[in-house]
């Protein structure tokens, strides 16, 4: 559904997303990318509107929890106001904050190279060469989604999951890549593996990565 093929009842804000009553305690923004719903995260955090208990980041939409059904209209109509873009959201430079070793020894690699028309040590070069941006996190704790990579990247999940993925198994699918930060069924493309350790709770922040970070892989 676009924009304008929405009842005339349904508020936009000013770029053109949709935002939706989510139940009457959350509002749910939709957006056209991730790297929107980076934009539109980062501008809701600085705002700091009040009646606001989380911003829940997800592939296309933001989940804006409310401290009641009070806070809804006054709250969908701030959401109306924000100017939101993704081009002036994002950081002029881009910086790693966290370098991540990968053995690229995963049963998919050569799969990939012949789906995207690379070679192994191309496949394994566009990986590392590019750095990845936490898109939002989800599937199992610890696991994020990373997004900005080279677009040549890009290759179906599997038609059959896997019933078991290795933890610390670094993955490919769609406009993806990603760690399984534990053992678990998977259908993503397995390009490696490494002994970084995705969530452990002794840390302040059990996620190693959280959104908006900006990821380096390095092969050894």
């Amino acid at each position: 559904m676009s924009v304008t093929d929405l009842p005339a009842d349904v508020p936009t804000d000013l770029v053109g997303n949709v935002v939706l009553d989510y139940g009457d305690q959350a509002l749910l923004v939709q957006c056209g990318s991730t790297a929107e719903v980076l934009a539109w995260a980062d501008a809701l955090r600085a705002a700091a509107l009040p009646g606001v208990l989380d911003i829940v980041p997800a592939a296309r939409t933001v989940l804006v929890k409310l401290d009641g059904p009070r806070y809804q209209g006054v709250i969908r109509q701030r959401l109306r106001k924000l100017r939101v873009s993704p081009e002036t959201a994002a950081p002029a430079e881009r910086i790693a904050d966290v370098v991540i070793d990968v053995v690229y020894d995963g049963p998919d690699l050569g799969e990939v190279a012949a789906h995207t028309g690379l070679t192994i040590a191309q496949v394994i070069d566009a990986h590392t060469a590019t750095l990845w941006r936490v898109g939002f996190s989800g599937f199992a704790p610890g696991f994020a989604y990373l997004i900005d990579g080279d677009p040549r990247l890009r290759v179906p999940r599997h038609a059959e999951p896997r019933t078991a993925v290795p933890a610390g198994s670094v993955a490919l699918a769609g406009e993806f890549s990603a760690i399984y930060p534990r053992r678990s069924p998977g259908g993503w493309r397995l390009i490696g593996h490494t002994d970084a350790v995705l969530w452990d709770l002794a840390r302040p922040d059990p996620a190693l990565l959280t959104q908006g970070m900006w990821v380096q892989f390095r092969a050894v």
